[in-house]
This record gives structure tokens, C-alpha cells and sequence, in this order.
């Protein structure tokens, strides 16, 4: 079975959910979601993924798209997992115990990757990019793509119509970003970029 075809059979605990919205009325503008991500979103961010693929997941909240990056084959060893909410992280740890779960901010990204690591095949984003500051989105994504490989890619997701990193950013990095699914079984309904060198 490919990544694009796996398909996540598990749905959150009750208490993940809660948990997540109390720390969305906490703070609104670092969790950026009032739930966690759907299966059918899950789905989505996974494509590609096989056993020996390395990935990043940025902002991994409760878990949901860390449980289908394994299920598509993802070693927990090859998985690095970024989380700067305590309550999250706690819990990523629990859950994931095999893999590297970072208590950090993104925008600091590099300075927790072991520098002689191998280059990543896959970043997924789970940050609410549509509430940072453009110079931040530029720090943040600046440090993915020298994580990644040449012919890597990063998956973004967003609650809003377009694309969350502007034209003048993407041109600046030399980026491109192309509208891969939108997912409306997802609460709110969610969109998803695929991000690569130009």
C-alpha cells in the first residue's frame, strides 16, 4: 500500500480533543485550530511516504498526523517531531515513545537537528502559518528547506483560502507551492500545499 493510499483507521480519544481545545482558549495564536486534524486530512499529508523515508512533522499537536506518518511505513526512529506546547509534547512522548519529540519553536528549527543528520525526505506543517508575520514564515521556511533533500518537499495545511506563504516569500526562497487537496471532511474545512524548490 503507497502513502497516498494508506488510509488512517484511528480517530483521536475524547481526551486528545479536549485537550486540544483547551490549550486552542489558552492560546489561540500558537495552537491555530479548534480541533485536531481529521483521518481524511492525515490521509493527505502522508503522500509519498514509504518505510525509510525521513520526516519532520512541525507543530505535531496531539498526534493525529503522527499516527498516519507510521502507518504509511515511516519508521518511529527516521520521525522527528517539533512541539512547543508542554501539554502536546507531554503527550507526543507518551504516544511516541521511539521517536525524537523536540520541546522547541520552529523558528529555531536547526539549532535541534543533529547537523551531521542526513537531509529529510518530508516536513509537514501543522502551523498555523496565516497568523505569523511574513518575516517569520521566511525564517521558518528557510530552515525546512535546508533540512530537506533537493527533491524533498514540505506539506503545509490551512484553514484559509490561498496559499499561507505569499509570492514575494516563495520567490525569495525559490519556492513553489501548488494546491493538492482540499479537504472538507475536516473541521474547519482544510487546504493543502505541496512546497518544493522551484
Amino acid at each position: 500500500m503507497s502513502g497516498a493510499e494508506v488510509d488512517v483507521r484511528q480517530e483521536l480519544p475524547k481526551p486528545h480533543t479536549s485537550n486540544f481545545v483547551r490549550s486552542m482558549l489558552r492560546q489561540p495564536l500558537k495552537v491555530g485550530a479548534l480541533s485536531p486534524s481529521s483521518r481524511h486530512l492525515a490521509n493527505t499529508l502522508v503522500r509519498g511516504m514509504k518505510p525509510g523515508s525521513r520526516v519532520i512533522e512541525l507543530g505535531a499537536g496531539t498526534g493525529a498526523v503522527t499516527r498516519a506518518i507510521l502507518d504509511a511505513g515511516v519508521r518511529p526512529g527516521d520521525l522527528t517531531l517539533i512541539e512547543q506546547n508542554e501539554e502536546f509534547a507531554a503527550l507526543l512522548e507518551k504516544q511516541f515513545p521511539d521517536s525524537n519529540v523536540v520541546r522547541a519553536n520552529a523558528v529555531s528549527l536547526r539549532r535541534y537537528l543533529d547537523p551531521d543528520a542526513e537531509p529529510v525526505d518530508f516536513v509537514v506543517s501543522g502551523l498555523p502559518l496565516l497568523l505569523f508575520p511574513e518575516r517569520t514564515k521566511l525564517r521558518i521556511l528557510s530552515q525546512v528547506f535546508k533540512s530537506l533533500r533537493e527533491d524533498g518537499c514540505l506539506y503545509q495545511f490551512t484553514y484559509g483560502i490561498g496559499c499561507p506563504i505569499n509570492r514575494s516569500t516563495l520567490k525569495i526562497l525559490g519556492l513553489k507551492a501548488s494546491l493538492i487537496d482540499i479537504t472538507m471532511r475536516n473541521f474547519p474545512p482544510a487546504f493543502t500545499y505541496r512546497i518544493t524548490r522551484a
